[in-house]
């Protein structure tokens, strides 16, 4: 079920989000696990999140307007179309949809390519808090 995530839904959309980086060996930690959870309640706060949940929540979209912000499923959960489930709620409200992925990130780069993604710009990472390379994607309608 994909739901509006709550307030109470915070520290289990940090725990995905810190899973990822715990888990990602490029990536660099910049903040902590409590800052992770922080940040989620922040995200939830503005009304961006969205939650895709079976007896737990195993992956969360967060969008505003148009641009999708994140995209995180649990580990455990991976490859069993919770990402493709997000991702499709969020283009039944949108026309277009425009994101960011890292250049490191090359499943993530197979999957949106998939999900009907165009390449737009690459940059050398100088913009992003991490200061990694990234890659803008846009699907339109």
């Amino acid at each position: 079920m994909i739901r509006v995530a709550q307030p109470l839904d915070a520290g289990a959309v940090g725990r995905i989000l810190s899973e990822f980086i715990d888990t990602t060996d490029w990536m660099p930690r910049l903040h902590s696990r409590a800052e992770d959870i922080s940040f989620a309640g922040t995200m939830i706060d503005r009304g961006w999140v969205r939650v895709f949940e079976e007896d737990a929540i195993l992956g969360f979209i967060a969008q505003s307007d148009d641009e999708v912000c994140a995209l995180y499923v649990a580990c455990a959960a991976r490859g069993q179309g919770v990402g493709t489930a997000l991702l499709n709620d969020a283009k039944q409200l949108r026309q277009s949809l425009k994101l960011w992925t890292f250049q490191l990130n090359l499943q993530a780069q197979k999957f949106y390519l998939r999900q009907g993604f165009q390449e737009v710009s690459r940059t050398d990472g100088t913009r992003n808090e991490e200061s990694l390379p990234d890659i803008k994607y846009l699907w339109t309608a």
